[in-house]
């Protein structure tokens, strides 16, 4: 069938853009391609004492290659239409784009071309359902008006109470340079860390969306507030950068289309760390602080995801895969061949701390192998579409905010940790409640389902 003007509700069934548009995109998308290689050679320069990530010269040809054979999956992501998969896919795309890359020069043993191509599958049968599921669901409940408003209230009343209790147990105001003296000392109770991973990443940027697209700028800054709160508490840098990151967010996203804003949310903070470079090799700007935001952003958020699947393939290539064991609710049933988590596992083999990692590493590789881990991507992709059709109708800018941190989540964490410690899951199913009627949606997003009624 042939997509034109004249048929949007096939394009909106396959979840595509109009084709007017596709070709603007290609061009940013294969700009952040390059930016994201060229970023990776100097990660390898500056982080090669880490003894995983490397470069040699007589090897670029070769990764060269890989990145251009690599390039038309950004064809998926020029076509399909804004959604949450689409937020997800974009970033997940970028993990796996950097492991193609760094996997040319990697310094394990493993079966390197085996893996490239697992990767390569696995992201394609992850992004197929994400960017391209995306009908809306019939909403049978929906909260109304004052209800949504009443809703964002009581979350900063949770987060709140959250933080008093979670002060009780750990309070403590230290740089990033300290945080791992102090955070493996942490024993928070169970529940207490569930409320925070729910609150801190999914339900207080869900109000934050709120406030910010019904204009409650008050409100807005004191969801930043207490996000920022949390760090004394948990000491992770993603609390930390939180409130910063999703005023980020809430720029791009209001100054550009929701496709171009979720590519430039990743590629404008890469090429931030790339234009520090030159200064820093001429002497302009120190070591100090050139390295506190290349280690941040091109380093740890970016590159290190990549190089966590670089381990979990080499360390799953001589140890016995895990079937899921590594998912506590398997591990009842079926027991399983490793008493540690998998990120103290990976800690316990690997100079590089505790190695969580993605559902590319953990559902995939860690639990199928290569041959299998596209299977396991593809479900995960199923399961991430679900996000797609429980926030159908709403405005671009409200699921790219609300969905802000767990993007960041996903490229660190499993799936299955993400739909429950982290909140996921709630969060499709706030989307599925929200009223429609008072956001103003795009002309480029899926319509409101019909049908629903409200409750108060």
């Amino acid at each position: 069938m042939k997509f034109t003007e004249r048929s949007p509700r096939a394009a909106r069934f396959f979840g595509l853009s109009t084709p007017s548009s596709w070709g603007g995109r290609l061009p940013l998308l294969w700009t952040h391609l390059f930016v994201s290689c060229l970023s990776l050679v100097y990660v390898a320069q500056f982080y090669a004492y880490t003894g995983v990530v490397a470069f040699e010269q007589t090897r670029l040809p070769h990764a060269i290659l890989v990145a251009a054979a690599f390039a038309p999956v950004a064809i998926l992501l020029a076509v399909a239409r804004f959604s949450f998969g689409y937020f997800v896919g974009f970033y997940l795309y970028t993990l796996i784009l950097g492991y193609a890359w760094l996997s040319v020069f990697s310094q394990f043993p493993y079966d390197h071309a085996l893996s490239i191509a697992s990767a390569i599958t696995s992201i394609l049968a992850f992004l197929v359902p994400v960017l391209f599921i995306t009908s809306p669901l019939k909403q049978y409940f929906v909260l109304s008006d004052g209800a949504a408003n009443r809703l964002r209230l009581a979350i900063l009343v949770i987060a709140a109470a959250t933080i008093a209790v979670g002060t009780l147990y750990n309070f403590r105001l230290t740089s990033l340079g300290s945080i791992y003296d102090f955070r493996n000392a942490l024993d928070l109770p169970w529940p207490l860390r569930y409320a925070i991973g729910i609150t801190s990443n999914t339900l207080l940027p869900f109000a934050f969306a709120g406030f910010v697209i019904s204009g409650e700028r008050a409100r807005a800054a004191i969801v930043l507030l207490l996000l920022l709160a949390f760090y004394p508490v948990t000491l992770t840098k993603l609390t930390l950068f939180a409130p910063m990151w999703l005023l980020f967010l809430a720029v791009i996203s209001s100054v550009s289309e929701s496709r171009t804003a979720v590519v430039l949310s990743l590629f404008l903070p890469l090429l931030g760390g790339l234009l520090l470079v030159v200064p820093y090799n001429l002497g302009a700007i120190p070591y100090d602080r050139f390295v506190n935001y290349f280690s941040l952003v091109n380093f740890r958020m970016v590159a290190f995801p990549s190089i966590a699947l670089d381990v979990y393939n080499d360390f799953f290539s001589t140890h016995q895969l895990t079937h899921f064991c590594q998912i506590n609710m398997v591990k009842l049933f079926t027991g399983c061949a490793y008493g540690d988590p998998l990120s103290v596992l990976m800690s316990k083999n690997y100079e590089l701390g505790n190695l969580n990692a993605s559902l590319f590493a953990t559902e995939g590789i860690a639990s199928l192998g290569p041959l299998g881990a596209p299977i396991a991507a593809a479900v995960c992709g199923l399961v991430v579409s679900l996000g797609n059709r429980t926030s159908a109708g709403l405005p671009a800018k409200f699921v790219i905010l609300s969905g802000g941190l767990l993007s960041q989540v996903l490229l660190n964490v499993p799936l299955t940790t993400t739909l429950l410690s982290n909140g996921a899951l709630l969060l499709f199913i706030l989307w599925y409640v929200m009223p429609r009627a008072g956001f103003s949606a795009r002309s480029d997003e899926p319509k409101p389902p019909v049908g629903t009624r409200a409750l108060n």
